[in-house]
């Protein structure tokens, strides 16, 4: 699960926060491009409203975007996404940045009622959102470029989630 807990949170606050969002960091350059899929990220599918309704006050109070990511654990561009997440340059600069939500969807028959509040409806995964910390979504016109995670090279899915995360 990659949801951090408050208490986690509270101790890195001071040097995630950041008084406006322009202000985030460049996304990391990539050497070792060899990515393991992640066993099973996404948690029981119950826990995803709790997850992002924390997940938004906890970004606004540390000046983060929201990454919801739509997907399951039968899913191999979902496994894979994940795992590109959890490689740990990857994963430093999106907690510096985002509060990341994986939400269980199981077999589409979960948690459809979370995309649809952004006007999205998922036909494939994974679907990833990117939003403010006050709900605005900010890839309407990308939300299942990642979709082809296991052709895509990790550095060209963290550009991806830069150049969403470049816009105001």
């Amino acid at each position: 699960m990659r949801f951090f807990s408050f208490a986690a949170l509270a101790g890195f606050a001071a040097l995630f926060a950041q008084p406006a969002h322009a202000t985030a960091s460049a996304p990391p350059t990539l050497h070792n491009s060899a990515i393991k899929p992640a066993a099973a990220p996404y948690p029981d599918a119950s826990l995803a409203p709790i997850q992002v309704r924390e997940a938004f006050m906890t970004a606004r109070k540390t000046h983060r975007r929201v990454l919801l990511d739509f997907g399951a654990n039968w899913c191999p561009d979902c496994r894979i996404l994940a795992g590109i997440m959890a490689s740990p340059d990857v994963s430093f600069w999106l907690e510096k940045n985002f509060v990341i939500v994986p939400i269980n969807v199981e077999r589409l028959t979960a948690n459809m009622d979370i995309a649809h509040h952004y006007n999205v409806n998922i036909t494939a995964i994974p679907t990833v959102l990117m939003l403010t910390s006050d709900g605005r979504l900010l890839n309407k016109d990308g939300t299942l470029s990642l979709g082809n995670a296991r052709r895509m090279s990790p550095q060209a899915v963290v550009d991806l989630i830069a150049q969403w995360n470049a816009r105001p």
